[in-house]
Formats: structure tokens, sequence, C-alpha cells
């Protein structure tokens, strides 16, 4: 059984608890689905409609929830496509919740390849279907030149060692053939950077550059931007979108997005600084530890007024 600890849930609930009277609200990131059991055992009238691209965690968020019957409705889909899925449910959603980043099902399976702790094919796809198409790791780490492969490292890891590690790795590819696996390339990394420089690094070599071809290989960072847009142009009037994310670069569109919104009248921001978990969670849930919490209230008078 994979191990799923929501983060930060106490503060997803206390946000929803100031939607006047929720009705609807959209998990767009389902998961194994931890916060959708708190917000429907929280908000006992509320349907909630999960969203994830990931097959795999739909099925197990399904056999979580199946308690709760029919208050739950299941999309097999990018957030992206929010607009579709509400216009297809009808609904106008008085709260959306998105959590950030890769989940622990997804880390934990070595058959995934998202885990540099853990050997297995160099995926790293979220859709977990064997039948869905599309770039795979291998593909960007086996045929991409060392410059696109510095600048993926650099612009989605922000790994100040990306020329070098780009480098090492067309290097490694040129004497010992394809990358195959995750262990492959954690060893073209380690051998790509002194061992001073992998003591000043403060991690994992690893982190980054698996960081920054899982985003680009999910397109995260776009998926994100139109999941924001989807929100703020279906959330009702007084409904709350809320953002957990993990690394600077999402939580920097997340803040750039809900100053847009404000500034544009749509509503106010509800955290004036991003939350932060306690040192409790932490310690209780070591995932916690780089999150960041943001949420936003949908005003309409205050759009109409401008």
């Amino acid at each position: 059984m994979v191990e799923h600890i929501p983060v930060m849930i106490n503060e997803v609930v206390e946000h929803l608890k100031q939607i006047p009277v929720p009705r609807v609200i959209v998990d767009a990131t389902l998961g194994l689905g931890g916060y959708a059991e708190s917000i429907l055992t929280q908000f006992p009238d509320v349907l909630l409609i999960g969203v994830d691209r990931d097959e795999q965690a739909l099925s197990m968020a399904r056999d979580r929830l199946a308690a709760f019957g029919d208050r739950v409705h299941y999309y097999l889909v990018p957030f992206s496509r929010l607009v579709s899925v509400l216009e297809k449910e009808k609904v106008t959603p008085d709260g959306v919740v998105f959590d950030l980043g890769v989940s622990n099902l997804q880390l934990s399976l070595p058959e995934r390849g998202f885990s540099f702790q853990q050997d297995g094919p160099l995926d790293m796809r979220m859709e977990s279907s064997k039948e869905v198409e599309g770039l795979r790791a291998s593909d960007v780490v086996n045929t991409f030149s060392e410059k696109d492969l510095a600048d993926i490292f650099w612009k989605y890891g922000e790994e100040r060692y990306s020329r070098r590690i780009a480098s090492g790795i067309v290097r490694y590819r040129k004497e010992n053939g394809q990358i195959s696996t995750t262990a492959q390339l954690v060893e073209a990394i380690r051998a790509s950077l002194p061992a001073p420089v992998q003591r000043k690094m403060g991690g994992h070599p690893a982190r980054k550059v698996f960081q920054a071809l899982r985003i680009f290989v999910n397109n995260e960072l776009v998926e994100l931007e139109e999941g924001l847009q989807a929100a703020i142009e279906k959330v009702a009037d007084k409904g709350v979108i809320i953002v957990v994310s993990y690394h600077s670069l999402e939580d920097r569109i997340v803040k750039y997005a809900m100053r847009d919104w404000k500034n544009e009248g749509k509503g106010i921001i509800l955290t004036r600084h991003p939350l932060i978990p306690t040192e409790k969670e932490i310690e209780e849930n070591y995932k916690a530890r780089s999150a960041k919490f943001r949420a936003f209230m949908r005003e309409v008078d205050m759009e109409e007024d401008s």
C-alpha cells in the first residue's frame, strides 16, 4: 500500500470553509484521494469532481472513495481540460483545489521512472496507461542536443551545473550507448560532476535534473497556467481557488496569476504571503517540507464595479 498523507489538509479545509455554501468542489489533482476524502467528510453535502491524468492513481482513488458513492465524479484528463469537464457536468464549482507535483504513487513505483533512488525504466510520463503515446524522459536524454539538455535542466530544474551535466550525459551516451534506466542517468550525472561539487549540492546530485525532465516531459508549467485560467473562469462568486506547490517555478506562476486576478478586480488574495507547513507536519510528512499554500476568493461584484 502506498503511503499517502495529504499536505496541509487542515489549511485546505479551513479555506474551503470560507465559501458561504459549498456545493461543488473540484479536486483538480485527485491523486490517491487524500484531499478528496477529507473534503467529502468535512462537507457532507458537497459533490466532488475528481480530475487526474494518471489512470493508476484514479483507480486507487476510486477504491478509497467508494464509500462516498455518487458524491464523486471521476475524470481521466489533465487539469488543463477543466473547462470541458465542467461544461459536461453543467456545474459551477464553489472551490477548486490543486496539489501540484509528483505523487507518492509515482515516486514509489520504480517502473514509472520518476525516482532517482530506485532503478527503473526512464519514463516519467504521468499518464500511466500503456496505450498513451508521448515523449519519455529516455527520448529526451538520448536524442536532444547538449545545448537543449542544458537549457531544460536550467529552465525547469534551476540546476546551476546544467551545462556540465548535459555535457556529461552526451559523453556517457556516446561511450555507453542508450540511457534507458534511471540508474544509468544517475550514473551519467554523477560521472559529470567532481566529488567536491556533489558534496556542495545540498542533496542528491540528480534531484534537479529529474525534476526538470519530469516537468518538461509532462508539460507541467503550461498545464498549470491553463488549469489556473480554467479555474478563475469557472469558479462561482465567493468561490475559492487553492494551490499547494512544491518548487519555485510552480509557486511563481501561482503568485503572479493571483496577483493579476486581484489587479483585474476578480477577487481577493486570501493568503498575503504563502502559508507553509508547521514543523510538526514536516516531521510527520517529509514531503510537506517544501510546500507553499496560496488561496484566492473570486468576487464577481468587484469586477463589475471596476
